[in-house]
């Protein structure tokens, strides 16, 4: 039988890739060696020590199977460090495996680099040691944020143990008994101590809330008497057809009831009820006069449409012809009067734009007219122009006399101009 001889083999690959080479992939005379009677050894810096025996084939697949140890052990190594990425990982449980894959790497019968694996050992144990720490700190932080976020509360109730919004900071203190033990963290003397601040100051608003209700209730009679004063008032406004002065009254019977105070609880929604009652009953005859009067001006918006829709058909191809006809709208549009209120703006808007498209086609027609006709031509045209704008203001301000005088004018000017273009 030939004698076992110390040959050099690759290691068996690493399990996990981001951990480098595998250990098939490095010359095995680098971390062991098998000796002439079947002994394998492991190198380490500290030495070399034997690690099991191969006799059942050759040298270079007990090599491998020790490899495939190893890689068994990197493997496990890997996962701690992998599971050291995970936010919420068990680093006690985590240590405690670390350190004990660590104290099996002196008896460990593999064949690798376990100078490296005792390397990421320490450092997946200096690792857990940071975020232990870390954890540690994070959790002193919640705790001190937890003491303040207590301390702004009881700074809070102290505050209102001071006010007189009476329902607001009642309910405001329920509040602040369940949002004070919702806060966890802090330890039980500082939150006995501070929980005690909450209830004196609850303990001072609820005396000074009881004492203000004793003398409210002395107060309540002359309440009475003066919400009844209001009702009848009120009850006597019923039938005004003072549409706006009445409502102003209304508004203001209706501050002086607010500023009254309550009356006692058993007359105090009766006078309420006789106090809505006539209020009711005006402001409903009321909307029924703005609708009637609403449905006026909506016939004449209607009539204001109209306009409208003539207006933007009238032939631009005929400028003058329609430049006159716009003023006869124009004139048509003022008498027919107030359209809704939401409607103004709109209508006259579109109006507008109208009379600008007209005039622009009479403009430009007179420009091109201009470029050919005579200067005597030219003259009579801006003299009639004038005289219609003469005869259009005389008529917007009623001078009957001077309508008169203009008219006759323009008749002249027009006749002119008529015979001088033919």
């Amino acid at each position: 039988m030939c004698p076992i001889r110390a040959i050099p083999v690759r290691m068996a690959p690493d399990l996990t890739p981001i951990f480098g080479t595998t250990m098939s992939e490095r010359n095995s005379s680098e971390w062991g060696r098998v000796g002439d009677d079947g002994t394998v050894y492991v190198r380490t810096t500290a030495g070399e020590r034997p690690v099991g025996s191969w006799r059942a084939g050759s040298p270079a697949e007990g090599f491998a199977h020790f490899a495939r140890r190893y890689d068994d052990l990197a493997a496990e190594v890997a996962l701690l460090e992998q599971r050291l990425t995970v936010p919420s990982a068990d680093l006690t449980g985590l240590a405690a495996s670390a350190r004990r894959l660590l104290a099996s790497l002196g008896t460990a019968a593999v064949v690798g680099d376990l100078d490296a694996l005792t390397g990421r050992l320490g450092s997946v144990l200096d690792a857990v040691g940071e975020r232990t720490a870390q954890r540690e700190a994070e959790r002193a932080q919640r705790a001190a944020a937890a003491v303040e976020a207590k301390e702004a509360l009881v700074a809070e109730s102290e505050r209102l143990a001071r006010s007189s919004d009476w329902k607001a900071v009642g309910e405001r203190f329920r509040s602040i008994a369940v949002d004070f033990r919702a806060i966890t963290g802090v330890d039980r003397r500082t939150d006995a101590d501070l929980w005690k601040r909450v209830t004196t100051a609850r303990e001072e608003f609820n005396q000074r809330r009881t004492a203000h209700f004793a003398a409210l209730d002395q107060q309540r009679a002359q309440s009475r008497q003066r919400k009844e004063a209001i009702v009848t008032e009120a009850e006597a406004l019923v039938d005004s057809t003072e549409w706006s002065a009445t409502s102003a009254q209304y508004r203001t019977l209706m501050n002086q009831w607010k500023s009254a105070g309550r009356a006692p609880r058993d007359v105090e929604d009766a006078l309420w009820a006789r106090f809505r009652a006539a209020q009711d009953t005006f402001f409903t005859r009321r909307n029924a006069a703005n609708a009637e009067r609403d449905a006026h001006l909506r016939v004449s918006q209607a009539a204001k449409e109209q306009l409208l829709a003539e207006a933007a058909a009238l032939d631009l191809a005929r400028p003058d012809q329609a430049l006159r006809r716009l003023r006869q709208i124009e004139e048509q549009w003022d008498l027919i009067g107030k359209v809704p209120r939401d409607a103004v703006s709109d209508l006259e808007r579109r109006l507008s734009a109208v009379s600008d498209r007209i005039r622009s086609a009479s403009d430009a027609r007179w420009r091109r007219q201009e470029s050919v006709e005579s200067p005597f031509v030219v003259t009579l045209r801006e003299s009639v122009a004038k005289l219609e704008a003469r005869l259009e203001r005389a008529r917007a301000h009623g001078r009957t006399d001077e309508v008169a005088e203009t008219e006759s004018a323009l008749a002249t000017q027009r006749e002119w101009l008529a015979h001088a273009t033919r």
